[in-house]
């Protein structure tokens, strides 16, 4: 029998790759929008369903796949808070994730928001872009191996950033309550509060736990950095406090900020708006207007070539590792 899997939130430019490594011949069905509760009639015939980051996999959509005989509810992401894995347990829906791919995919875009807050770029190419060649006082910058940047998190994506911008020559500080080995020989590891008080960037690297870690940047933390400092957050959204990022660079106390998050951003990410009152939440339109202090790239860090083959070949091995022995090594 050949697994007939339905995948969601598949551009365009995805769909070469999902066919060419299409090697175990599953039979597939690939969806550009992501999954709804609108469109959930999708999965009727389907044996499994292959989710990307903001699919909507609550007990009401599990419960539906259930019904039209979905078997397998797999994400071709690290993290999976948007699969409801109790449901899924009690429904007898067999989970699956991709534990890692490309770090440098992550890594290299929040060193290039980084890079281009610190250098002024957006503002600078903004001004040109309106026939403006003269040089302001806002087009001054520091060189990067003579700045401090402070790495929040050091697992694979922070890690790889940490060596990214010591090859530049910068001075790179680490804090994670269980640094690896590996780590340890790449920074040098300091208090949180060393850290925000030592970085001219600060790059977020951890996962979001509900509940736990809620808006873990918020005026206490942005208090702690130095005036003026770069943050750049390309982890999670539920991480950041929208309103007091926004106040602490109305302040100038935030130099710059890049983000590749929001929280709920489904709601806003990968849709077009006519106008800033279009958007359903105004803490990311506050964010967005101050722009070139503000850089906002739409959940992009995965999209490269290496991380989407890494995706989509994890993916197609845990689909033929269920169907072959029964489970994967990559279960949640």
């Amino acid at each position: 029998m050949t697994l007939k899997i339905v995948a969601y939130g598949v551009r365009s430019n995805e769909v070469p790759f999902f066919n060419e490594l299409n090697h175990y011949q599953f039979e597939l069905t690939l969806i550009e929008d992501l999954l709804t509760h609108d469109n959930i009639d999708t999965t009727i015939g389907q044996d499994a369903v292959l989710l990307r980051g903001n699919c909507v996999a609550d007990r009401q959509n599990l419960e539906q796949m259930k019904e039209n005989g979905v078997q397998y509810v797999f994400t071709r992401t690290v993290g999976f808070n948007h699969i409801d894995i109790e449901a899924c347990h009690e429904l007898g829906l067999k989970t699956a994730r991709v534990p890692a791919y490309s770090p440098n995919s992550v890594a290299e875009l929040s060193l290039t928001l980084a890079m281009m807050l610190l250098r002024h770029t957006a503002y600078t190419t903004n001004q040109t872009r309106q026939y403006d060649f003269r040089v302001d006082a806002e087009m001054f910058s520091k060189e990067i191996r003579n700045c401090t940047v402070g790495i929040i998190g050091t697992g694979k994506i922070g890690l790889t950033e940490a060596r990214l911008f010591k090859g530049l020559g910068a001075t790179v500080l680490g804090y994670d309550p269980y640094p690896s080995e590996e780590a340890k020989t790449v920074v040098q590891f300091f208090s949180l509060d060393e850290l925000l008080h030592s970085s001219d960037i600060v790059s977020l690297h951890v996962p979001y736990f509900k509940g736990q870690n809620d808006q873990f940047v918020n005026a206490d933390f942005l208090a702690k950095m130095k005036d003026d400092a770069i943050l750049i957050n390309t982890a999670r959204g539920e991480l950041q406090d929208n309103q007091a990022i926004y106040d602490a660079l109305t302040s100038n106390q935030l130099g710059g900020f890049g983000t590749d998050v929001f929280a709920n951003e489904a709601s806003t990410f990968f849709k077009q708006f006519d106008q800033g009152e279009d958007l359903p939440d105004p803490s990311i339109r506050q964010l967005v207007d101050l722009y070139p202090k503000v850089l906002v790239t739409p959940h992009v860090g995965s999209n490269t070539d290496e991380a989407l083959k890494n995706m989509i070949e994890t993916s197609y091995e845990n689909f033929h590792d269920v169907l072959t022995t029964g489970t994967t090594v990559n279960a949640i």
